[in-house]
């Protein structure tokens, strides 16, 4: 019970992971190409796997942020993610909140217009922070995981039982519109680098309201956290590859219809009695995604102007109004943009990937951090390959992309 106690920033790291990349992305790679992408999905969780864990290292080991340490490093690591932030934080919501409104749509019955249920999602999860805090996010999230966990694990079980046929095994790299989607993919498998810097935040929350968390507890937290992201995202991608692959079905790019074709996706398998549980649990998974992105976003940036302005007032109030407006102008002014916008959003968090990898490891492996908490060799010899595979991958889809442009 005391170990459970201590659970919270790895759960809220998995609460904000399994959202759109999971339920969208990696159903999709399943229903569109079977099993043929899981080179990428298991290399892009290896290879981000250290840059997440040094976020809740360095956060035991000094008692501070990221984005503390980030300051240390030099100003331009700091107004480098002040403006990386700027440019993906309100699309980033939008995204999330947009398939959440649309999984309510479909869980209440009131097919009402979607800018609608996602502005009023907007205003709930604001003021439930307002009201709740942290406390609030610790508490729910371990909730939301097992109810989601059990139900996925219920429909993968029954879909694999059921199922006539394999889909290919054999490994592919997409071209194309094809490369673009493994993009996304992998932009936000698990989730954006960013969150890093999130859970270093969540971490030194949670000392302020708990017991003193030693490193060795702080890591068991977070690999509870990852690995529950990766477990789901294999489920879904198995859900895709299992039930929809070769078959007529496409996913709709609107969030009312997508909402639908993901819940008949679970009741296919599980029959039309478990509609009502499979529903909640695929709108509390996205719930609980918007509510921990517009809590921590605004927290990250009321750090960031702290260290900055060197000003210890808490502006995290005014930035929570800010995404939270800003996010429902998108939702009024931008909705039949909501397709190019999420593309955006994905791509973006996979190119400004290498910066948060390269500032993470310099930042452990720096005489800012104590010797006793740096990463072993292992570690180190991982995050240079990822930091490799990172930048490589980069590299080559910009050279595609401008491929593209002068064709």
């Amino acid at each position: 019970m005391n170990t459970l106690k201590k659970l919270g920033p790895g759960l809220l790291f998995a609460g904000a992971a399994i959202g759109v990349s999971h339920l969208v992305y990696s159903t999709r790679a399943g229903a569109d190409y079977g099993w043929s992408l899981i080179w990428a999905f298991i290399l892009i969780n290896l290879f981000k796997y250290p840059f997440f864990e040094f976020g809740p290292r360095y956060a035991v080991a000094t008692g501070e942020t990221l984005l503390d340490g980030y300051a240390k490093l030099g100003k331009g690591y700091l107004w480098g993610y002040a403006l990386l932030n700027t440019a993906n934080m309100f699309t980033i919501q939008a995204a999330v909140t947009i398939v959440t409104a649309g999984l309510a749509a479909h869980l209440f019955g009131i097919s009402v217009n979607l800018t609608a249920w996602a502005s009023t999602i907007i205003l709930i999860c604001s003021f439930l922070l307002i009201v709740g805090k942290y406390k609030l996010l610790d508490n729910l999230m371990k909730f939301i995981i097992v109810i989601l966990s059990i139900c996925t694990i219920l429909a993968v079980s029954v879909a694999f039982v059921k199922s006539n046929t394999f889909p290919p095994f054999e490994q592919i790299l997409p071209e194309g519109s094809g490369l673009l989607f493994l993009i996304a993919f992998m932009g936000w498998m698990p989730a954006p680098m960013d969150i890093s810097i999130w859970h270093s935040i969540w971490s030194v929350e949670k000392q302020k309201n708990s017991s003193k968390i030693n490193l060795k507890e702080s890591l068991f937290d977070f690999n509870i956290g990852y690995g529950a992201t990766i477990f789901l995202g294999l489920c879904f991608m198995g859900l895709g590859a299992l039930v929809m692959y070769n078959s007529d079905i496409r996913f709709s790019d609107q969030g009312l219809v997508f909402a639908g074709q993901l819940i008949e996706l679970y009741t296919e398998n599980l029959g039309t009695s478990f509609a009502v549980v499979i529903s909640l649990a695929a709108f509390t998974t996205m719930f609980s995604t918007t509510i921990t992105t517009l809590d921590a976003s605004p927290r990250a940036f009321s750090k960031t102007l702290q260290i900055l302005m060197n000003d210890k007032r808490d502006f995290y109030l005014p930035f929570l109004f800010l995404l939270a407006l800003g996010t429902i102008g998108i939702f009024v002014f931008y909705k039949s943009e909501m397709g190019l916008l999420v593309q955006i959003a994905t791509v973006l968090s996979f190119l400004t990937t290498p910066f948060f990898a390269w500032a993470n490891l310099r930042l452990v492996t720096s005489n800012h951090m104590p010797k006793e908490f740096q990463p072993n060799k292992f570690m180190i010899f991982l995050s240079w390959s990822g930091l490799v595979f990172l930048s490589t991958f980069t590299i080559g889809y910009l050279y595609s992309f401008r491929e593209v442009l002068y064709i």
